[in-house]
C-alpha cells in the first residue's frame, strides 16, 4: 500500500496536487482508525515524505478552533503548537496524558516529514513539475531559498514552546510523565 502510495504521488504531473488529492481521500479513513499503534503504524510507514506531511498537515488542521490557510512552513508548524487541540475522535478509553503524548508525537513526525520534503525539494517550484522536469531544475540551483515563514526565531520557538507547555500543565499537572517530558524536549 505505502509503495502505491508514493507512485501515485509521483504518477501525476505535480506531486503537491497529487498528494493533496491523495491525502484529501485518505484523512477520513485515518480520523476513524480505532487504535493508537495503527494511526502510527500507517503514518511511521509511508514512503512519500509528502503525502505524510500534507496528512499530518491535515489532521492537525482538522484539531485548530481557528484552522489557517497558509501553506506549510514552519511558522505553520508553531501555529499548530498553540492552537491545536487532542483530537476528540481519538479519545476512546486512553489516559490524557497518552493523548498528549499522540499528539507530541504527531508533532514532531510533522517537523521531520516538512524537513524531508525541503531537503528532498529545495525550491518550491520542484513540487510543482514532474518526476522527469524535475532534474533539470535541481541542477540549475545551486542552493535552497526559505521561505518567508520558515524564518523563524529561536525566540518565536522558545516563546510558543513555553505557551504549549503551559496549556499541558492546566490540563495534566506536573510532573510530566517521562514520555511526554522526552517528546517535548526532542521537539524543542
Amino acid at each position: 500500500l505505502q509503495r502505491m502510495l508514493a507512485m501515485a504521488v509521483e504518477v501525476d504531473r505535480s506531486p503537491t496536487c497529487s498528494s493533496r488529492k491523495i491525502a484529501d481521500d485518505i484523512f477520513p479513513f485515518i480520523l476513524n482508525i480505532p487504535l493508537r499503534s495503527q494511526r502510527e503504524a500507517l503514518l511511521n510507514t509511508m514512503e512519500s515524505q509528502l503525502l505524510r506531511c500534507r496528512l499530518l498537515e491535515l489532521l492537525f488542521q482538522h484539531s485548530c478552533d481557528v484552522p489557517t490557510t497558509s501553506s506549510m512552513s514552519l511558522d505553520k508548524i508553531l501555529y499548530f503548537l498553540s492552537h491545536s487541540s487532542v483530537l476528540p475522535q481519538f479519545q476512546d478509553e486512553t489516559a490524557t496524558w497518552q493523548r498528549w503524548d499522540e499528539m507530541l508525537q504527531y508533532l514532531s513526525l510533522l517537523l521531520l516529514s516538512y524537513h524531508s520534503v525541503k531537503l528532498a525539494f529545495p525550491f518550491a517550484e520542484h513540487l510543482w513539475t514532474s518526476v522527469s522536469d524535475r532534474m533539470k531544475l535541481i541542477a540549475q540551483k545551486a542552493k535552497a531559498r526559505l521561505q518567508d515563514s520558515d524564518d523563524i526565531s529561536q525566540l518565536d520557538i522558545q516563546l510558543k514552546m513555553n505557551d504549549f507547555i503551559s496549556r499541558m500543565q492546566k490540563t495534566l499537572g506536573e510532573p510530566f510523565p517521562p514520555q511526554i517530558q522526552e517528546k517535548l524536549f526532542m521537539l524543542q
